[in-house]
């Protein structure tokens, strides 16, 4: 009897797993398939992530790891380069209009306002357009 309940829930693990590598592999197609120059993504401290007990559950479901790896997989086999930026990058304290760093953003903050020439915008596409136009960064 209790083999049964053991093997409905490790379908559902199953389950749960081939949805999680189905996004991935999905969303990996849709990034490479619009044919970038290059693709830059943020070092992050996934480990510093995981300590926080608020964040923690959410970091580990993202699979991070799996994620980058086939991102730069696609990208070397196609010859996308694949560019690397510094964990301490402020992405997303930096004004993409002015160039102004933001020092007292907070996490809760979703919206990017500039204190010095007052540009607005969703602070994830912020960080984004600041990590297409970084400088310093790793050719992985």
């Amino acid at each position: 009897m209790w083999l049964d309940g053991l093997l409905k829930v490790q379908k559902l693990h199953q389950r749960i797993d081939n949805i999680r590598k189905d996004y991935e592999n999905k969303t990996v197609h849709e990034i490479v398939k619009q044919k970038p120059r290059f693709i830059t993504v943020e070092d992050l401290n996934v480990k510093g992530m995981m300590k926080n007990r608020h964040l923690a559950k959410a970091v580990a479901a993202q699979r991070f790891f799996s994620l980058l790896s086939k991102l730069k997989r696609k990208a070397e086999i196609i010859g996308i380069e694949f560019r690397t930026v510094d964990r301490f990058y402020p992405s997303s304290k930096t004004c993409h209009s002015c160039g102004h760093i933001h020092k007292g953003l907070k996490i809760k903050d979703r919206v990017y306002v500039c204190p010095e020439c007052g540009y607005t915008a969703d602070r994830d596409y912020n960080a984004s357009l600041n990590l297409r136009d970084a400088e310093k960064y790793r050719v992985a």
